[in-house]
């Protein structure tokens, strides 16, 4: 199940200096939810922003990219300032300040250590109720995404995977996908499509995930396993064709074959509109997708931006060697 950041981040609001700034890759080549019940628990206490926050306020910024084009000629597609916020129920605060831009295209990976705020902030993305904003702004797509409800984003084309896909007792596949899909075409006001167009249209794509036909006949998740569960995913995304896909630890609990398969999956959707933020601990998910950025996250902000060097990094020296530098 699933829910529905070219290169700029940074942990406080402040300019870093000059060392921070990061050289990056160019890029290689990239929630859902179902409509759910507005929730009351989501509460946001921001300041919504007039107008979409421009690149430029983002506080690392990246140099001119391979092919020649600066920052200021690529578009944004989500672009996060100063966000903060806190567990909704404890006032815990989790992120305290983080600044990222995705541009179109681009492929951002986000690691650090188990409770650094990686998670929460992806779910604050989406819309999660269990976590309210307390300050900042978001923009994607040019609009303030702090404003819409969780299905609204998911509608938008925000589209998040889970690391633990939860199971949909008597919702099959087929049907799940096929109202998600019509969801999305009402939004871009386009026309439903009935059971025959749209088995025709998903068929193909099971061949990307590695998967039989009779899969779509099952329940949602229901008696699958970790790698089924992921590959569920991956199918959603490529059906639902979001702009923005975060991943969060895709490659958790995946064997070789199974990591090969979705990694592939993912590449196959990679377009040069659409883009992909990736929440991992492990090297090998980078080796298989490769990222343009790497972002390195720590008590809730991000403090390195840099490119595959960063994970070999952490490989070698561990954490300690990014909070000393």
């Amino acid at each position: 199940m699933a829910w529905q950041i070219q290169c700029t981040a940074s942990a406080p609001l402040i300019s870093p200096p000059p060392s921070l700034k990061p050289k990056c890759l160019p890029p290689h080549s990239l929630v859902f939810t179902l409509p759910v019940a507005r929730s009351s628990r989501f509460r946001s206490t921001h300041t919504p922003s007039p107008r979409p926050v421009a690149a430029s306020l983002s506080t690392v910024e990246s140099p001119t990219s391979a092919d020649g084009l600066d920052d200021s000629s690529k578009t944004p597609l989500l672009e996060v300032k100063g966000l903060t916020a806190v567990i909704a129920e404890t006032k815990q605060e989790i992120l305290k300040g983080v600044n990222l831009v995705i541009h179109q295209g681009e492929i951002h990976a986000i690691m650090g250590k188990n409770g650094s705020g990686k998670s929460t902030f992806s779910k604050v993305l989406v819309g999660h109720p269990d976590y309210e904003v307390t300050g900042g702004s978001v923009v994607f797509k040019g609009e303030n995404l702090l404003d819409m409800e969780p299905e609204e984003r998911s509608l938008a084309g925000l589209f998040m995977s889970f690391q633990a896909p939860v199971e949909i007792p008597g919702v099959s596949n087929i049907d799940f996908l096929n109202m998600a899909y019509n969801a999305r075409r009402k939004k871009l006001g386009e026309p439903e499509l009935g059971p025959l167009e749209f088995y025709a249209y998903i068929y193909p794509k099971l061949d990307l995930v590695n998967m039989k036909t009779d899969f779509l006949n099952r329940n949602v998740n229901e008696g699958f396993s970790g790698g089924e569960r992921k590959r569920n995913e991956i199918l959603q995304l490529a059906v639902l064709g979001a702009e923005l896909a975060i991943l969060d630890e895709i490659d958790s609990g995946l064997d070789v074959d199974a990591l090969r398969d979705v990694a592939k999956a993912v590449n196959g959707l990679l377009t040069p509109k659409n883009s992909v933020l990736m929440i991992t601990h492990y090297r090998r998910l980078l080796e298989v997708i490769k990222p343009t950025c790497i972002h390195i996250m720590e008590d809730g902000r991000i403090i390195k931006t840099g490119d595959s060097s960063l994970a070999e990094v952490l490989e070698e020296k561990g954490y300690t060697a990014i909070s000393a530098a």
